[in-house]
């Protein structure tokens, strides 16, 4: 970034159009998944495509410090040798920044199995609740501590004692984050067969964002494991399951900083394509194009691609964002432009995540003069005729500073605090932002 300032400031002065084509890198989701249930499979799995930021390399050191060898093949492909369902160090201190897709499934999984394990990170995660993945896990007779506040990290794994059984049925809240059901589902077929021959999962409040779930369970049907979906509050594993190798997988592109991309398209004029994420995606974050599309935005959809352009117009209105929470903050940036004012609603899961990115996106808006409300759950944004600069802080979260960087599109110069920030899932977005401008 040839304009970055010195004291970690990026200025980006107004831009007139976006166009171009670019290849997103891999999915976080997808990523630390497929990391995690390839080192718990029966052999060697290479995986391609695989995410190179912060977050999933705390996945992989995390995963040499419990044992498992990693070999890297030459950029973003990496080969897995699986320990077979048992990690070989049943000690270790784990950091893991502030990566949730980290914490909650290593969470889970090393509690089911056992062992002498410290899980912690920075500052924000332990702010970030785990108490209800907790709660579920010690219903299982796992043993959990809480080294600090309760129901957040850093957390104390000890030994289970071997001779209570596991119960058959565990049940875990859906509505605070997906994450939480998503790392009991990957733990539970490590669980032996006990006397059933499957863990039933009952959720006691409706599941928020499930397509990440989707996620899930499609990974762990292609290492061998299929999870039964009775109705739309219970999941069957099956115990005793062995998580086997498919061999290769390769991860695709990340559809929620796909997003970031769409939306230049429809603000910049476009066109901007995508590729590597397309319309068969098992990422529910592809439904954004969909939303943008309803909007009056013109996209043109592929096997491998997502277009994006400028419609004739772009209307506002009511927008449900459940399945799409992350992508969703990308809408509030596009609802400046929209010819009506845009109300997000089912955001609540946005004050558990890196940030309270309700009020954070509401205060940072403000600064730029447009007329924002928000409540616990929502966020409504006014068309905004006329933006001013502003200096926009991000939190330490890497979505605001991508999210932000749009407002240049707008006629507006912004600045972005600590862009660096992004280095948690995208190191070089702003550089492949600045390629679509140039």
């Amino acid at each position: 970034m040839s304009n970055r300032k010195a004291f970690a400031e990026l200025h980006l002065p107004p831009a007139a159009q976006a166009q171009g084509t670019l290849r997103l890198p891999g999915s976080k989701s997808i990523s630390n998944r497929a990391l995690l249930l390839a080192a718990l499979a029966d052999d060697e799995t290479q995986l391609d495509a695989l995410l190179n930021a912060d977050d999933v390399r705390y996945m992989r050191e995390a995963l040499t410090q419990l044992g498992v060898r990693l070999d890297a093949l030459g950029e973003n492909n990496w080969r897995v040798h699986g320990c077979n369902g048992r990690f070989p160090n049943l000690k270790a201190d784990l950091f893991l920044g502030n990566a949730g897709t980290a914490v909650r499934p290593l969470t889970a999984v090393l509690s089911v199995l056992g062992g002498d394990y410290r899980i912690h990170g920075v500052a924000r995660m332990h702010e970030r609740p785990i108490g209800d993945l907790v709660e579920a896990l010690r219903a299982l007779h796992c043993r959990i501590d809480y080294q600090e506040k309760p129901g957040f990290p850093p957390l104390h794994i000890s030994p289970r004692d071997t001779d209570t059984p596991f119960p058959k049925t565990v049940a875990i809240r859906g509505d605070v984050s997906s994450q939480f059901l998503s790392a009991l589902l990957m733990a539970l077929p490590l669980i032996g067969d006990d006397g059933a021959t499957y863990t039933e999962v009952v959720l006691t409040t409706p599941l928020i964002s499930r397509p990440y779930v989707k996620i899930t369970t499609h990974l762990m049907a292609r290492f061998g494991v299929s999870v039964e979906e009775p109705d739309s509050q219970r999941f069957r594993v099956p115990r005793g399951a062995r998580y086997r190798s498919p061999g290769v997988l390769k991860v695709e592109s990340d559809a929620s900083s796909a997003s970031y991309f769409l939306a230049a398209g429809v603000l910049g004029g476009g066109p901007v394509r995508v590729t590597g994420v397309g319309r068969h995606s098992i990422q529910g974050d592809v439904a954004f194009a969909d939303v943008l599309h309803a909007q009056g935005a013109k996209m043109t959809y592929g096997d491998d691609f997502i277009e994006a352009q400028r419609g004739t117009s772009f209307k506002g209105g009511e927008i449900d964002c459940l399945t799409i929470p992350d992508a969703a903050m990308t809408l509030a940036i596009t609802a400046l432009a929209a010819q009506t004012p845009t109300t997000l609603v089912n955001i609540g899961s946005w004050r558990v995540k890196e940030t309270d990115r309700i009020h954070a996106m509401a205060t940072e808006l403000a600064k730029l003069g447009a007329r924002v409300e928000s409540g616990d759950d929502w966020l409504r944004i006014h068309p905004a005729a006329a933006l001013r600069h502003a200096e926009i802080d991000t939190y330490d979260d890497h979505r605001m500073a991508m999210c932000f960087s749009l407002v240049s599109l707008l006629r507006t110069a912004v600045t972005i605090r600590d862009p660096d920030c992004v280095a948690k899932t995208f190191p070089e977005y702003f550089e492949a932002f600045e390629r679509l401008l140039a």
